[in-house]
């Protein structure tokens, strides 16, 4: 029998479908790849696929993680309100409990961000909801 165990499986978003690019301006994801794809070394779980506000970055910023300063050593440029950026599972989780939960693009958000946000929630938030369908 033939086993594809060595091949890895195209990466899912919290719809089911193919992972769908976040942001190639400016470039996001844990790989730097556009992607919200998440991997072993991504102890982060920046799955994500946020539009950010200004009052999420200001609460990101109160959190210790700047999000609006430039870090050109980091090719960083700085976010700004309506960027889209792959945010940290924990951290989009952390807003939302404070009432600052950016809102998400469905489509471009890894499965993995299931393992800590309730798909309802997310729902609640994307912008793409249109695609979401009647599905689970």
């Amino acid at each position: 029998m033939y086993s594809n165990r060595h091949q890895r499986s195209p990466a899912r978003n919290v719809l089911g479908n193919a992972l769908t690019p976040c942001s190639m301006q400016p470039l996001t994801g844990f790989y730097r790849n556009g992607c919200c794809d998440t991997g072993p070394h991504d102890a982060g779980l920046h799955v994500v696929c946020a539009q950010v506000t200004a009052e999420f970055l200001a609460f990101s910023r109160s959190r210790g993680n700047d999000l609006i300063t430039p870090r050109p050593e980091y090719s960083f440029p700085g976010l700004k309100p309506g960027d889209r950026w792959c945010l940290c599972a924990l951290r989009w989780l952390e807003a939302y409990d404070a009432g600052v939960a950016p809102p998400v693009i469905l489509a471009a958000t890894h499965e993995a961000a299931l393992t800590v946000i309730p798909r309802e929630t997310l729902l609640r938030y994307a912008l793409d909801v249109a695609d979401a369908g009647e599905t689970g």
